[in-house]
């Protein structure tokens, strides 16, 4: 169930404030009777909503896979008037959302979809969803400083959990190091590598469950096939 301006919205009818007027002026019927309550909620796929006498049409459900560059903004606007991800999209008439982030200084695979519960399900933390990231770091880490990686280290925030640790590239000076984690905490890897002495030059995500970056380059999406759909929501069943 969601807040009728918000299913309203999706489907094109309007901004969601201008929603909210439609609904206040006495515009919007739902299962043909008028309402003027801003906070009812509704099932998208079952009730009948009209507005000015048209029944609105649910959007489909599509979900895309973007290779966000660096200093672009994990958001559908900006009050700075910085680059956000929804620049990418203006050609898609879904009104697609990013599910969970990416900071602006780290690149990488994003996923913006109109599913509200597959990406409620991707973001929680009971699904424990693997995300992979590449950093490259200052200096060359030991032996004992990636092990505090894989068993946790403490945070302001906390204990992270134990994540999976690969050292790909060592040198002097910068090192490359792979981590996999499933939580979501804000910077959290560069976090968890500034904790152990080693503080990350560049960022990026590379593969999210089993889905990957091959054959995007910067700023490219694609949409998910039904079969990458139908595994990802078997996984988070699961």
């Amino acid at each position: 169930m969601e807040r009728l301006q918000k299913v309203m919205a999706r489907a094109g009818v309007a901004s969601r404030r201008q929603c909210e007027e439609l609904i206040k002026s006495g515009q919007v019927k739902v299962n043909g009777k008028i309402t003027t309550e801003l906070g009812i909620k509704v099932d998208p796929e079952a009730d009948r909503i009209e507005v000015r006498g048209k029944r609105i049409q649910s959007e489909r459900k599509r979900t895309f896979l973007f290779y966000k560059p660096m200093f672009v903004i994990t958001s559908m606007s900006d009050p700075q008037g910085r680059k956000v991800v929804a620049d990418y999209f203006g050609k898609i008439p879904e009104r697609v959302y990013p599910v969970g982030r990416l900071d602006y200084d780290t690149e990488g695979l994003l996923l913006l979809t109109n599913d509200g519960e597959l990406a409620n399900r991707l973001t929680h933390p009971r699904y424990e969803v693997d995300k992979v990231y590449l950093a490259t770091v200052k200096g060359k880490p030991t032996c004992d400083s990636l092990e505090r990686l894989q068993k946790g280290v403490r945070l302001e925030d906390g204990w992270t959990a134990p994540a999976r640790v690969r050292l790909i590239q060592a040198g002097e000076n910068r090192s490359k190091i792979e981590l996999t984690i499933h939580e979501g905490r804000n910077r959290q890897v560069r976090r968890m590598c500034e904790a152990i002495g080693y503080p990350v030059r560049h960022l990026i995500r590379t593969r999210l469950a089993f889905l990957t970056l091959n054959g995007l380059k910067r700023g490219d999406y694609r949409e998910l096939t039904p079969a990458e759909i139908s595994r990802l929501k078997q996984l988070l069943r699961g």
